[in-house]
């Protein structure tokens, strides 16, 4: 066969193409491998992971980029048997197939927990758990809404807790089940209902201690999106402190205890009171202080010479007045008597300047037509008119 009829691939075309074919498999999208690290090591510059799952007759590997390696919530070590999920894919510059990784599960866990690290993630990568969707908390609520047992523990230690520190608030109880198959569908309608109908200031979501059986209904998702839709803040309070579960990511504050939720939702009514009191006493104490001043100022302000006599100013104030008018008329005497004499001395200049009065002593002037002067006999010829212009009269004269 000619080599021009054959498919001619150079290395990077093959492995494009072996990616191409691996990463378009969809069972390979999303798997879980069981194996044993080995190699783990994580880049100093990039902060991805690299490492290896083995058993007793292969060898993968594995590629965990750096914003997944940052959500392991326990330290990797090589030798450590764990559950990897992720897709396979060819990493095409060195030709080699390998998993990329973003979750790790220590294996022999059960599959709760792993269940529960999947749903985690997944609800992670949504956003649900993210802080900027987060409600803040009334300062002072007026209905508390509860959704538990109405026959639980968790309902009466809020009670309690509640009357104890603000007896102003009401309690607004919604039954439910905490424990079973009905419990997520009954708490996550429970929500959306309160939610819906604004029938408290802030919900309290939980139940009391238990075995992570009982409490295992406070990890599923409807709930989690039922508390993530919810416009009133939501606390989530479910077991005592080691316990955690879905519905605390989801929710706006974690409580570690029923009690301890009705505390963070509730103020301190003595405490409040106790800094009323000494709100109260700083406010009197600065009034008081400020009238002492203003006393002051007044008293100084009375003592001034205008507001124990004021006619003296007046009269003061009148004779300022009565010289000011006495100047100015004398100002305007003077200028006007000083105008008046340099006016009759233009006038004399301009009279002594007058042709009338060269005319006047016998004097007169030849004007031509156009009404220039005759100064020689050069601007003037045999025949041409002119006038005589006397002090009184004009002669009409012809130059001969």
């Amino acid at each position: 066969m000619d080599s021009a009829e054959r498919n001619i691939y150079t290395v990077t075309e093959l492995n494009g193409y072996v990616k191409h074919i691996l990463e378009s498999v969809p069972r390979l999208e999303n798997i879980y491998v069981r194996g044993e690290v080995s190699d783990f090591k994580r880049n100093a510059l990039s902060g991805h992971v690299y490492f290896a799952l083995k058993d007793e007759k292969s060898r993968l590997n594995c590629v965990m980029f750096k914003w997944s390696a940052e959500r392991l919530r326990f330290q990797v070590q090589s030798g450590m048997k764990v559950i990897a999920q992720g897709k396979m894919t060819v990493y095409q510059q060195g030709g080699v197939y390998q998993l990329q990784a973003v979750s790790l599960t220590p294996d022999g866990v059960g599959e709760m927990q792993l269940a529960f690290e999947q749903l985690k993630d997944r609800l992670w990568r949504e956003g649900l758990f993210d802080e900027r969707h987060k409600i803040p908390l009334p300062p002072f609520p007026q209905r508390i809404g509860v959704v538990t047992s109405a026959s639980g523990k968790a309902i009466h230690d809020i009670i309690t807790v509640t009357k104890s520190r603000w007896p102003l608030s009401k309690i607004v109880l919604l039954p439910v089940s905490v424990q079973g198959e009905r419990a997520p569908r009954e708490i996550a309608a429970a929500i959306r209902y309160a939610d819906r109908w604004k029938v408290a200031d802030v919900l309290i979501v939980g139940r009391g201690g238990g075995s992570p059986e009982e409490l295992w209904c406070f990890n599923d998702e409807l709930i989690a999106r039922a508390i993530y839709d919810c416009e009133l803040p939501v606390v989530s309070a479910v077991g005592h402190e080691p316990d955690v579960t879905i519905c605390d990511f989801v929710a706006d504050i974690r409580a570690a205890t029923p009690s301890r939720a009705a505390e963070i939702v509730t103020p301190d009514l003595p405490r409040l009171r106790a800094a009323l009191r000494d709100w109260e006493s700083r406010a009197v104490g600065a009034t008081e202080k400020r009238l002492v001043r203003e006393r002051e100022r007044l008293a100084n302000l009375s003592a001034r010479p205008v507001l124990r006599g004021p006619e003296n100013i007046l009269d003061a104030c009148r004779q300022t007045l009565d010289a000011k008018s006495d100047r100015l008329q004398a100002l305007m005497t003077a200028a006007l008597t000083s105008a008046r004499a340099r006016w009759a001395e233009d006038a004399a200049r301009l009279d002594a300047l007058s042709p009338l009065k060269v005319l006047g002593r016998g004097y007169a002037i030849a004007v031509k037509p156009g009404g220039a002067v005759i100064r020689s006999k050069k601007d003037a010829k045999s025949g041409d008119t002119f006038t005589l212009r006397l002090r009184k009269d004009e002669i009409d004269c012809v130059v001969k």
